[in-house]
């Protein structure tokens, strides 16, 4: 029993676990404001050009049973604008990482060069291959020494 405890607290440590836990916290808030949005504020403006809020819209089926459709299309509209501002946010986020690995790939952009004799890598500024000797002049041309 001792064991599983034990593997139970590492497990609920990791960071993974804590991010999905912080991720569905924030997530449930922000449902909430996001619900809030559509009904109090969307819902009566789109009122005022069709005469009444989306949640009171309604059909009576057979006597007491009503089919509360204007609720649904509430929740539709909460899901649209959930969806379009998580898609906003993770978009931005991946051209703030394309960004961020595009100026890591020109920080770490390779100044060598292939040595045209014995194929090695040497330093752009090198005027003589360490490896097979091979000098290079002003012009970029090699010229091999014997």
């Amino acid at each position: 029993m001792k064991q599983f405890i034990k593997e139970f607290k590492e497990f609920i440590s990791r960071g993974n676990v804590m991010d999905l836990a912080v991720g569905i916290i924030i997530g449930g808030a922000f449902t909430s404001i996001v619900s809030s949005l559509v009904n109090d504020i969307i819902n009566p403006l789109l009122g005022l050009f069709g005469g009444m809020n989306f949640d009171q819209l309604k059909v009576n089926l057979l006597g007491e049973v009503t089919l509360y459709y204007g609720k649904f299309i509430t929740a539709v509209i909460n899901f649209l604008i959930m969806a379009l501002v998580i898609f906003v946010i993770v978009k931005i986020m991946n051209t703030a990482a394309a960004k961020f690995a595009s100026k890591e790939e020109e920080e770490e952009k390779d100044d060598t060069k292939i040595c045209p004799f014995c194929k090695s890598q040497i330093d752009e500024d090198a005027v003589r291959c360490p490896h097979c000797t091979s000098v290079l002049d002003e012009s970029g041309d090699y010229y091999k020494i014997l």
